[in-house]
């Protein structure tokens, strides 16, 4: 049975894969393959933007860490993502680091590669324009649950974004997903977006609910049903 990560990542991290198909295919025959082990970085917080990666095997972390060396886990990305678009489109340095979570395959488009493309395809900027909008709503969205969701609910959507890539259906219970991962609490704090110590008294509620397994120091078994009711505001029991 295949796993979590050899689905398509969720809509949002697909923002370039609505194109045009032509315009598609010119991008790819430009298009390089790259390959990371796992723990590798693909690139740094402030490099120069020179391209975006077509993810095709894999699974992707990206971070950002503050002044202070706090570091803040933006997206978990799998198979069907698109990394480092906006650099690509605006030329920009990167705005975060992503490190390869799993081994990783992917496809390398310059940022030159693009913009050549794009010059033979001028409408596609009626497209890009929809892209960055759709960008935008999403960092909305993403910045209103930060402000209105209570700390369960918040740690739910990072396991649950955690399980969509890294996770692997249990062969005795369709509702549990097995992750099994160098997953620290730490991490999850970090997709959250809230304190580890939080993290710690939520998971240990959950585990005395039965809602989720700590298989060893970094495995997880949970329950889907019960994390996307505490994920989804006013279905939390």
């Amino acid at each position: 049975m295949p796993t979590a990560a050899d689905r398509d990542a969720p809509r949002a991290d697909r923002s370039l894969l609505g194109l045009p198909q032509p315009f598609v295919q010119q991008l790819q025959t430009a298009a390089k393959t790259v390959t990371l082990a796992e723990d590798q970085v693909l690139f740094e917080h402030g490099e120069p933007g020179d391209g975006c990666y077509f993810v095709h095997q894999g699974v992707l972390k990206v971070a950002r860490r503050s002044e202070t060396g706090e570091q803040r886990i933006l997206a978990v990305l799998g198979p069907g993502a698109i990394v480092g678009e906006l650099a690509m489109i605006d030329g920009l340095p990167r705005s975060a680091t992503v490190v390869a979570l799993r081994p990783c395959r992917l496809s390398f488009v310059s940022r030159a590669a693009f913009l050549e493309a794009l010059k033979r395809t001028p409408d596609i900027h009626e497209y890009l324009v929809e892209t960055l909008a759709a960008r935008l709503r999403h960092a909305d969205e993403d910045a209103a649950a930060a402000s209105f969701l209570n700390v369960p609910a918040r740690v739910a959507r990072a396991l649950l974004q955690i399980a969509e890539h890294l996770g692997e259906m249990s062969k005795t219970d369709p509702d549990r997903l097995v992750v099994r991962h160098d997953m620290r609490q730490s991490d999850i704090a970090a997709l959250a977006g809230v304190a580890r110590e939080s993290v710690s008294r939520t998971v240990s509620e959950w585990r005395r609910q039965g809602w989720i397994e700590v298989v060893g120091r970094t495995a997880y078994v949970i329950s889907r049903s019960h994390l996307e009711a505490q994920a989804t505001p006013g279905q939390a029991a």
